[in-house]
């Protein structure tokens, strides 16, 4: 997913912008250092990665019958997670730049479109991230002896890649927060709880599909700010097809449905309550989103829904653990 990749860019097809001449890919730059690399990383988007892991790795351990948890196999999913979502950050730097979508940027610069990386030194490090989640999930696979896990690990990287690359990207058809939904949502979450019990519990489900409306509303906040460069470069993002009212409202709604499946859980286990203190986090997301005027304030709400993410998701699965 691209939940990070905010951006400020101009009107599709003009010149003569003074900050495109300043920030965009026909300015002059020299060769990225490596805080570039680290920046087209994008951290701040690890939490997505990370939530989901801690709450099916808690609900892996309600669902084993009999002996301990398995931190190594947590430690495993946690890595293929993290990778994954690298790879696809690194992904998306590679295809929107090659396909020109960031040529109006005037926002922070991606590696590919403002020409500081070869697009083809991009790819590769994406590709090294889709081999390091291979080799993380491998041994998963062997320990467990669920072969067909091969198959899930597959279609994962399938589309995390088809997202933004190949010639019908389906994150150009408003299918992104769908993709994020399942697999950094339903799929991360249950198959966390799956490699520790070999099952999967109703607290992995709904968990995931809490963990997953949160990130989708990562998503939703970042193309709201992108609505009308979007629409004038042709990708049709959730939030392109809906309108920015209707995509404000969707992510109040992707922010707190999730807090009603922690009040439920709450109900089984008493510590989850604490999880609602998340909504310190999740509800001034809410506002902003709802009234915001500028870009910045949609960046800070993205920020904050990050963190609200893995807010809920530790807690919820500290809270089936312990």
């Amino acid at each position: 997913m691209n939940p990070d990749d905010v951006r400020n860019r101009g009107t599709h097809g003009r010149s003569g912008n003074p900050a495109k001449a300043a920030n965009g890919p026909t300015a002059a730059r020299g060769p990225a250092t490596a805080a570039d690399w680290v920046a087209g990383a994008r951290l701040r988007t690890l939490p997505l990665a990370i939530a989901p892991v801690a709450l099916g790795t808690g609900a892996g351990v309600v669902a084993i019958a009999d002996g301990p948890w398995h931190p190594a196999r947590a430690l495993l999913a946690l890595v293929v997670a993290l990778a994954l979502q690298i790879a696809v950050n690194y992904a998306n730097d590679y295809s929107d730049g090659v396909r020109g979508t960031d040529d109006h940027r005037v926002g922070p610069a991606r590696l590919t479109g403002s020409g500081a990386a070869k697009p083809r030194h991009v790819l590769a490090v994406a590709l090294s991230f889709f081999v390091l989640a291979a080799l993380a999930g491998l041994p998963l696979v062997i320990v467990t002896q669920q072969w067909w896990l091969l198959a899930v690990g597959a279609a994962a990287i399938v589309a995390a890649w088809f997202y933004t690359g190949g010639k019908h990207p389906y994150g150009y058809y408003g299918l992104g927060e769908l993709f994020v939904f399942v697999f950094f949502g339903l799929v991360a979450t249950a198959g966390s709880a799956y490699v520790q019990a070999l099952t999967v519990n109703l607290e992995a489900w709904l968990g995931g599909v809490g963990v997953g409306l949160l990130a989708c509303a990562v998503l939703m906040a970042n193309n709201l700010r992108d609505v009308a460069q979007d629409k004038a470069a042709g990708k049709r993002t959730l939030a392109v097809l809906v309108g920015p009212l209707a995509g404000r409202i969707l992510f109040a709604v992707f922010m707190l449905v999730p807090f009603a499946i922690a009040v439920f859980f709450a109900l089984l286990y008493p510590t989850a309550w604490l999880v609602l203190f998340a909504l310190l986090l999740a509800l001034p997301a809410c506002v902003i989103v709802l009234w915001s005027r500028t870009a910045r304030e949609l960046l800070l709400a993205l920020q904050l829904a990050s963190f609200t993410a893995l807010a809920y998701g530790v807690g919820l699965g500290l809270a089936f653990a312990l």
